[in-house]
């Protein structure tokens, strides 16, 4: 059963790995990272690292039983309780809900270990899977987002309100 799991140093191959081996896969939905993603990928992902720990972002990985990386989920520009939600998901776990069942999971971390009150997505009008994705995890459509912000192409925000969970 894949596990949802806060992005360590000890994860950077399997991400390196996950990101390769699935490039031209995301790129037929999203922009391409670019040769510069994979040259530097070291000094990029120590970077990931400095942002979650001085709490600026959040990320997680989606982990198979192997080790292998099945999904990367972030939270971004985290400040005064909302935060941007990004993610991509294997080929290989494509369609099977994985994204979905980790979106879920992740509002509900964000609300508890974050204290978030606000997700935002978006996502391309050509990203269908994406938007079910979203749909499915409890967002509402909020708006056009600007085609800078998604490569160039049209799209939309999408926003769920998150609650606390109760303490006992």
């Amino acid at each position: 059963m894949p596990e949802l799991q806060r992005l360590r140093a000890d994860h950077a191959a399997a991400v390196l790995a996950f990101e390769v081996a699935n490039r031209a896969y995301f790129a037929a939905s999203v922009s391409d990272r670019g040769d510069a993603f994979f040259e530097r990928f070291g000094a990029g992902y120590e970077a990931l690292l400095a942002e979650q720990e001085a709490g600026v972002c959040a990320f997680y990985v989606l982990v198979d039983e192997t080790g292998s990386v099945l999904g990367r989920f972030n939270l971004y520009d985290l400040k005064d309780g909302v935060a941007v939600l990004g993610y991509r998901v294997a080929q290989q776990a494509a369609g099977r809900g994985a994204a979905t069942n980790a979106v879920r999971e992740l509002c509900s971390l964000a609300a508890a270990q974050h204290g978030l009150r606000t997700l935002r997505a978006a996502t391309s009008r050509r990203n269908v899977a994406s938007q079910r994705v979203l749909l499915k995890a409890g967002f509402v459509p909020d708006g056009p987002a600007d085609p800078a912000e998604l490569g160039g192409k049209p799209g939309s925000w999408y926003r769920r309100e998150l609650t606390r969970p109760e303490r006992a």
